[in-house]
């Protein structure tokens, strides 16, 4: 039997001169940075390709069901009807609701306007509703009448805005109240009649556009808007691409049964209005005929019940939503043979939970990425094989991308090419490449300190072993310095999630006079299961120093609380445990 591939092999041959994932070079803002030649130009141009798919079904919502044709024409026709509504291309149109089909309507239709999107957090409340709606400059915004509600009393401060559009999640066609200055109509309405032969409005896209104004998850001080252009957008579309491929090139398998090509079914269960739900689900699966399948709230049951329904290929989005449907105690009840992928990011993932899919599901390949709304969604990867290798790795680079692991007191716009780097060295990492956002919006300072020399500082501290393959080990802020000893909070969490009773857990900081802070651990145990503080204290000492042991540990009944994102709101546990800290 032949060995696989290595990855170095895999990446040359795929990336040779006459190959889909061919690279160039070309000048991006000053910079001259590595691009895949073949990439679509625009997000436009996707959903024109779109159309090639037909009669199969893309969105499938409760019992609602939606074509790739239905849904291009949906899409154009709300693009025309936004041209008819004053907007032009760099105007910014803003969707805030839960997921529903029209959220995929309005962004695609929005950006082959030419239009830019702001998706906007559906779990705001008013103030911060308004604030992202002031910030961008949005003259139209799409929302759910839940977001309606919620809006509706601010409109009057919201200078910018002319047109509202509701979507009425319980399909009742309320449109909400007549407004005195923004006009306020129903989707259905706003849409009008679609024709049959519909087409996109006429306008120019080029490849460096604005397309959309990500909020960053804003667990500290205001939410800033990451600025993609539409090669942004592209990149992590052929980014998710090439690594599938290069997974299926080394090692088989892929969406194969019986020898026929299984088209791939992906439960939609993160937000749409962050970067991973948008650029890294629904771009991907309307660029490759994947069918989408919607959940009104993400619920581990009903999870379940979608899967066997709709036969899913795929699912994922953060680690807890994975360890929450494997927790399921009607989980071995459930047809989950059609699965092939369980892949996730945004959060930090316990190696543990790589084990747990490899033995729940035979023919499921775990995968994790790294990335942040600034990056597009995901810039490193580690799937299959590779993954189960080095279940603490998020995965090497894509090949238009470059990385360095800068130390902490450095002061260069850009890393020093003289610095020997080694598996030992772990410091901030750095990001370059085509994914990287343009800018923060109206945000002058903290793009220039972010996004200095064409790197992104991302805040993540992490090291790179000799075969390329990263491994973050804390945010920047989120370091522990216990008597002047970094303690890193991703590696206590990855040892108390090899404890059998640990269903999920946060570590956090707490002020200690003399050490400066002590570890503390926040602890969710697994049903009808127990653990006391010293089995878990001496648990986490086989694994770490004795410096890494959390010296507190508080249980929790509830679930430890998280951002739309996935992220632990670690200040709001330490205000929780240890108000004022």
């Amino acid at each position: 039997m032949t060995s696989p591939l290595s990855l170095k092999e895999a990446t040359a041959q795929m990336t040779a001169d006459d190959q889909v994932f061919a690279i160039d070079e070309v000048d991006i803002r000053g910079e001259k940075l590595r691009v895949w030649r073949n990439a679509p130009p625009s997000l436009r141009a996707v959903l024109e390709m779109s159309r090639k798919h037909g009669a199969e079904e893309f969105i499938v919502y409760e019992d609602e069901r939606l074509s790739f044709t239905d849904h291009f024409k949906a899409a154009a026709s709300f693009a025309k009807a936004l041209v008819a509504a004053g907007i032009q291309a760099g105007d910014r149109v803003a969707i805030a609701m839960r997921n529903l089909p029209e959220w995929s309507i309005a962004f695609w239709g929005a950006a082959a306007a030419g239009a830019v999107v702001v998706p906007i957090n559906a779990w705001w409340t008013t103030e911060e509703l308004s604030y992202g709606l002031a910030d961008s400059g949005a003259k139209l915004l799409v929302v759910d009448f839940e977001r309606y509600e919620r809006i509706a009393g601010s409109l009057d401060q919201l200078d910018a805005l002319s047109n509202l559009v509701v979507v009425d999640e319980d399909r009742a066609e309320r449109a909400g109240q007549p407004h005195s200055r923004v006009h306020v109509t129903s989707f259905n309405s706003f849409l009008g009649i679609i024709a049959d032969d519909v087409e996109l409005p006429d306008v120019e896209i080029d490849s460096d556009d604005d397309a959309t104004i990500f909020y960053t998850s804003g667990t500290t001080g205001r939410p800033k808007g990451a600025v993609g252009t539409h090669r942004n957008a592209m990149t992590n579309l052929m980014n998710l691409f090439f690594v599938g491929q290069r997974l299926t090139l080394r090692f088989g398998g892929g969406n194969v049964v019986g020898g026929e090509q299984v088209r791939n079914s992906y439960l939609l269960s993160v937000p749409l209005f962050h970067a991973t739900g948008c650029l890294a689900i629904l771009v991907v699966n309307l660029a490759a005929k994947g069918k989408l399948v919607m959940m009104r709230r993400f619920e581990p049951g009903r999870a379940l019940e979608l899967i066997a329904r709709e036969q899913v290929t795929t699912f994922g989005g953060v680690p807890t939503m994975a360890m929450q449907i494997l927790d399921h105690p009607n989980f071995a009840s459930y047809d989950t043979s059609s699965v092939r992928s369980v892949s996730y990011g945004g959060a930090p993932a316990p190696p543990e939970l790589v084990r747990r899919i490899s033995a729940s599901f035979p023919l499921g390949q775990p995968g994790n990425g790294y990335g942040m709304t600034e990056t597009s969604a995901a810039t490193t990867f580690n799937s299959g094989p590779d993954y189960v290798a080095k279940p603490d790795s998020v995965g090497p680079a894509v090949p238009v991308c470059d990385l360095a692991i800068v130390p902490e007191a450095y002061e260069g716009d850009r890393p020093d090419p003289n610095r020997e780097q080694g598996p030992e060295v772990t410091g901030e990492l750095w990001i370059r490449g085509p994914q990287v956002v343009r800018c923060y919006w109206k945000r002058p300072e903290e793009t220039a300190s972010t996004f200095a020399g064409g790197w992104l500082r991302t805040g993540d501290i992490a090291r790179i072993d000799e075969e390329g393959f990263v491994y973050i080990v804390d945010r920047a802020k989120d370091v522990i310095i216990r008597g002047g000893e970094n303690v890193y909070s991703v590696e206590v969490e990855a040892a108390l999630f090899t404890h059998p009773a640990v269903a999920d857990c946060a570590v956090i900081g707490i002020p200690e006079p003399v050490l400066g802070e002590e570890v503390g651990a926040v602890i969710v145990l697994r049903p009808g299961m127990e653990a006391s503080v010293e089995e878990l204290q001496a648990h986490v000492g086989e694994h770490l120093a004795r410096f890494s042991v959390p010296s507190k540990i508080w249980f929790r009944q509830e679930a430890i609380p998280r951002n739309p994102a996935g992220k632990i709101l670690k200040r709001q546990l330490r205000d929780e445990i240890s108000p004022g800290s």
